[in-house]
């Protein structure tokens, strides 16, 4: 009787954890295709009026620029935060245009953007955006850190399919189905990375290990649908 009672212990014991893994992996919507539920403005602030839900998409109407980003825009975050993760999403910009995705964000007085904090995932017109010229700022780069490659991107005005997935310190990027970047992070090559970029003037930056998901107001016109996280 006793083995009994033991053995049900250990299977319920196995049952539950199993289950609680399995509702951990489940995938998170971060995008319902009708509001901008889950989101607000860097900084604890409302979504702007220039980030609009439009035919299922989340997207930022740049037609109201006010200097480098737009009135009524910024950069928005998740109001979750997340560790270890698989992010998927869909995502098109404008001509010439100019987004991005980060992560790990940090919101805090002490930072003006997220940029400051977590790295990027970087969203850009590639035939028609000045970036373009450097390596490490085109579509699908680690920004200012590591070019993708191969370079999968789509043209303005079509849809690309990424995914970043951290996971126990190693970082990899998808668009549109291939491979394009994998590193670790948090080691010594990672921080030598950030110290010959143009983040080694924020301390912080790329050493946080849970954060906010990041998109990025650059005055440019941008959507993006299909958002989902996994917790990993």
């Amino acid at each position: 009787m006793k083995l009994s009672v033991f053995l049900l212990c250990v299977f319920t014991s196995i049952f539950m954890n199993y289950n609680s893994g399995m509702a951990q992996q489940k995938w998170i919507s971060l995008f319902d295709g009708k509001t901008t539920a889950g989101w607000h403005q860097y900084g604890n602030k409302p979504i702007g009026a220039a980030w609009k839900v439009q035919d299922g998409t989340l997207m930022l109407d740049a037609s109201n620029k006010e200097g480098w980003q737009v009135k009524g825009g910024g950069d928005i975050v998740t109001d979750l935060e997340f560790e270890d993760f698989h992010l998927q999403l869909e995502w098109k910009i404008s001509k010439n245009g100019n987004s991005g995705i980060m992560f790990y964000v940090q919101e805090s007085e002490a930072f003006t953007h997220p940029w400051k904090t977590g790295p990027e995932m970087q969203v850009l017109d590639n035939k028609g955006h000045p970036d373009a010229k450097i390596v490490t700022h085109r579509a699908g780069d680690l920004y200012d850190l590591i070019s993708a490659k191969p370079e999968t991107v789509k043209p303005a005005g079509e849809w690309n399919l990424a995914e970043i997935i951290s996971s126990k310190g190693q970082l990899t990027f998808y668009l549109n189905g291939m491979k394009v970047v994998e590193t670790s992070m948090w080691d010594e090559q990672w921080n030598k990375r950030i110290a010959a970029s143009k983040f080694k003037e924020f301390p912080g930056f790329g050493t946080y290990k849970k954060g906010r998901i990041a998109l990025q107001d650059h005055g440019d016109d941008v959507w993006y649908r299909n958002m989902r996280i996994k917790r990993l």
